[in-house]
């Protein structure tokens, strides 16, 4: 029921065959549930810090991913600068974690990210190009890079950021963000606005998520 409902809106919206097939493979793979984060609390200036740090990191994450989004599907000259500044953005995530899990930790998380940039153009780039194959395998090495992100994520901190609340988290960002290129590569600007909006609350729920992880885990560096 799931699928065809995806089936049925993406034909309402006009999708081409490729994007069709990119709108029901996400939604066969990505789970629909969000991890939620620590209940909300009087914060010290240290924890409220980190917190606004992690906020605006990954907003920066998604807002050049839309940058990237929105000049790939235009073909516009300030692509590879727009690439460059967002890849930049994954290794100040990783830097962010340092202070807290060691220099090899957030190297390590960097390059997982990075791998999340890169596969997000091949998705793009082949749900452009009508290539069902390079697409549905895009698709698949994207999902799986994804669910190597929560995995390593949730070894640093299995308590607070366990397994299966990561991989839901990351499922969801790769959903929403397919949301929002399919709607861009298609031309549906209404969706296109409602598909980022939804990819910014998603995101700065796993910022808070993250954040509130390192607080508990640390206290008494907060």
């Amino acid at each position: 029921m799931v699928m065809q409902a995806h089936v049925r809106n993406a034909r309402a919206a006009g999708l081409a065959t490729p994007l069709l097939v990119l709108a029901v493979l996400v939604a066969l793979v990505a789970s629909g549930a969000n991890a939620n984060p620590t209940a909300s609390r009087d914060l010290t200036p240290k924890a409220a810090a980190l917190r606004d740090q992690m906020d605006k990191l990954w907003q920066a994450h998604v807002t050049w991913t839309r940058v990237v989004i929105i000049d790939f599907a235009a073909g516009l000259p300030d692509l590879q600068f727009a690439e460059a500044r967002l890849l930049q953005n994954q290794v100040d995530i990783g830097d962010a974690f340092k202070p807290y899990y060691g220099d090899a930790a957030g190297d390590r998380l960097t390059a997982l990210l990075k791998t999340h940039i890169l596969q997000a153009v091949d998705v793009l780039e082949a749900a452009k190009a009508g290539d069902q194959a390079k697409l549905a395998a895009a698709l698949a090495a994207w999902y799986a890079n994804a669910h190597e992100i929560a995995v390593f994520l949730s070894s640093l901190n299995p308590h607070n950021w366990p397994v299966g609340a990561t991989t839901r988290m990351m499922n969801e960002h790769l959903k929403l963000t397919t949301d929002e290129a399919v709607a861009r590569l298609t031309g549906d600007w209404a969706a296109d606005i409602q598909a980022y909006d939804k990819v910014v609350d998603e995101i700065l729920m796993m910022a808070d998520t993250l954040s509130d992880g390192i607080i508990a885990q640390f206290p008494d560096r907060f």
